[in-house]
């Protein structure tokens, strides 16, 4: 039967947020216990009544405290850079390269000093949690990218797929002719091409080279990618042993419905969310257990 393209772009969702999105907890975690110790001995200094004197005397004690001054302003790296019409001064917290005295002037400038005196915060591994999790939620641009791909991993679980057995994790034309003795050049330009799939699947006489995306936002990628798919599609048809998938989604396909339609008309296995969820792995891969 065959599908209407309108009412199957009606399904595409606009948001592919897990619940991992928003925030890398596990991260978050690893990179407090990598300084808890050096945090809890600069606790020493909250509430002091002559923070320099105190600093410089856990400074000469505990020379490895210095590496958590950076992440207490939400600056990721091991320098920082600073002027003014005393000079300028690139201090390093993992190799020392200034004065205990220059380090002491930084932490009256940056204010970090009074943060940790006057009773602002309580406790400094809390304080640098909070920082952790502000700063991670940079870093969901990058987990974005891969939020279409952990979803259909699900599925092919669900379906009863085993990783690095009967599902296999981004390979390559070259690997996928190596493993199982196909001819794979008519995709590959003849061999000029090292394309990768995000999973391959073996079933059967069939191999299912599969490739996942999701896109929030239009642009000329998504009419590049569109026309690429279209490309590898006509190219599979000839290939006997061979099928390609596309799982794509994503309110972005709007703007660029004319090319993802002309896709759609040539390449019989592309599906969205909403087929994943209405059970099409299964119906046109099989579960394997």
């Amino acid at each position: 039967m065959k599908r209407d393209f309108n009412e199957w772009l009606k399904t595409f969702k606009s948001s592919i947020c897990d619940y991992c999105y928003y925030v890398d907890f596990e991260k978050v975690y690893k990179n407090i216990d990598s300084i808890k110790i050096e945090l809890n001995i600069l606790n020493s200094l909250i509430g002091s009544n002559n923070i320099e004197n105190d600093f410089e005397k856990l400074v000469a004690d505990y020379p490895q405290i210095l590496k958590c001054i950076p992440i207490l302003l939400a600056v990721r790296g091991r320098e920082i850079y600073a002027i003014d019409g005393d000079g300028e001064y690139l201090f390093n917290f993992y190799k020392p390269n200034c004065t205990t005295k220059e380090y002491i002037m930084f932490m009256q400038k940056s204010g970090l000093f009074d943060l940790i005196a006057n009773h602002v915060i309580n406790n400094l591994v809390d304080y640098v949690t909070g920082v952790e999790v502000g700063l991670d939620s940079n870093g969901r641009k990058n987990r974005g990218g891969h939020l279409m791909e952990n979803l259909v991993e699900d599925y092919l679980i669900k379906a009863g797929l085993n990783k690095g057995k009967t599902y296999f994790k981004e390979m390559k034309l070259s690997a996928i002719e190596k493993k199982w003795n196909i001819d794979l050049s008519g995709i590959s330009n003849l061999g000029k091409t090292e394309k990768r799939f995000d999973f391959v699947v073996k079933k059967d006489k069939t191999i299912y080279g599969i490739e996942t995306n999701f896109y929030t936002s239009g642009g000329s990628k998504l009419n590049e990618t569109a026309r690429s798919y279209k490309t590898i599609a006509l190219e599979a048809k000839d290939i006997d042993g061979f099928a390609f998938v596309w799982f794509t989604d994503g309110l972005g396909w709007k703007s660029a419905r004319h090319n993802l339609e002309e896709t759609f008309d040539v390449l019989e296995n592309m599906y969205c969310i909403s087929d994943l969820e209405n059970g099409i792995i299964t119906k046109i891969i099989g579960g394997i257990r």
